[in-house]
């Protein structure tokens, strides 16, 4: 006989790791309160301090110029069309000074696809940031995988020549979905999923921590939902290099992908209960504010998350497509405390910000 919901959520509480196949099982059957629930039980265990970390960053995209043309998309400008951008260092410089004087630890530095830029800029680039004294966050796995084609470079050498250069730590961005029917349908000029996965297994090998994502609500199912769960796991039992997963709704203004039915706030927070649930190696999952807004985070914090995220003092991709919640820092600290949690400021490890 096929196990129950309730065996299910019992079961994941108690320590047992999560199956494929009794996940697809809460993703038809679970109700919002059994979810909610075990996922909240989970996270308490992996964080009984009741703490709700946050990190001050800014989202710096270096340049919107992309030859991916991801029917995701709303953001990028393709290399024929006027209106493209590539930031100067005195640009750069201008924003790594304002996120400083706000309190910021580190730059999340991604950008489009350009097909005119070599290795060697991105060197440069990452060498003039580190001159300013911040973390850099940077450079998702399809772009180092870019890097690595104009290059004629393997990606190990890539991220080694990046790191040399200042990269201290990779974002999980341009995972999408990783299956490759529903990358080749919606991004099929972007890395495939096992690039993806090997840039990430690379990154960890060579000592670089990474982040992971899923942007869901598109054309993926919930086998492929779970999939992606499943290799993101996978590699984090073979190298243990993920610091957190953030799970986000796609939002398709302005996009190719424009006629989807955005995800709502109820399917955002059973699939957020779920990756905590399945997600049992890793120790961080965040809430996504800035596509859900902030009573929606707050509810996120009963659903596995048990980090906020970040303040984006600057975010521009996912504002493209017309969402455009801010977050001060002081109104992330207030509805972490209206929460019931204790707000701290976190760096890009998860380690916690020395005060004062």
């Amino acid at each position: 006989m096929a196990p129950t919901v309730e065996d299910i959520c019992a079961a994941v509480v108690a320590g047992e790791r999560l199956s494929v196949a009794g996940a697809l099982i809460l993703a038809r059957d679970a109700d919002f309160y059994h979810l909610g629930f075990a996922a909240n039980a989970v996270r308490m265990k992996k964080h009984p301090e009741s703490m709700v970390t946050y990190v001050i960053d800014r989202n710096i995209n270096y340049t919107d110029i992309c030859v991916s043309a991801c029917k995701f998309c709303a953001f990028f400008h393709g290399p024929e069309e006027e209106g493209g951008y590539v930031l100067s260092n005195d640009d750069l410089g201008k924003k790594i000074k304002e996120t400083k004087a706000l309190g910021g630890t580190q730059i999340l530095l991604q950008g489009g696809l350009h097909p005119d830029l070599s290795l060697s800029f991105y060197e440069d680039m990452l060498r003039f940031i580190k001159s300013h004294d911040i973390h850099i966050h940077g450079f998702s796995p399809p772009e180092v995988c870019h890097f690595a084609e104009i290059s004629g470079l393997g990606i190990a050498e890539v991220i080694t020549r990046l790191r040399k250069a200042g990269l201290d730590s990779i974002p999980g961005g341009g995972a999408e979905i990783l299956n490759d029917r529903v990358r080749h349908e919606t991004a099929p000029r972007k890395c495939g999923a096992d690039e993806w996965l090997a840039v990430m297994r690379e990154a960890h090998n060579q000592g670089m921590r990474t982040t992971a994502t899923m942007m869901f609500g598109h054309v993926e199912t919930w086998d492929e939902r779970l999939e992606h769960l499943d290799r993101l796991r996978g590699l984090q039992d073979e190298t243990g290099g993920f610091t957190a997963f953030i799970p986000w709704p796609f939002q398709p203004a302005n996009t190719a992908l424009a006629t989807v039915k955005t995800a709502t706030a109820h399917e955002y927070l059973r699939v957020l209960a779920i990756s905590r649930m399945f997600l049992d190696n890793f120790d961080n999952l965040q809430a996504s504010w800035v596509t859900q807004g902030p009573k929606i985070a707050q509810m996120a914090l009963f659903f596995g998350a048990n980090d906020f995220g970040s303040t984006m003092i600057e975010e521009n991709v996912v504002a493209a497509a017309g969402v455009g919640f801010r977050l001060s820092e002081k109104e992330i600290r207030t509805l972490v405390g209206d929460a019931g949690f204790t707000p701290k400021q976190r760096l890009m490890d998860y380690s916690l910000k020395v005060e004062g």
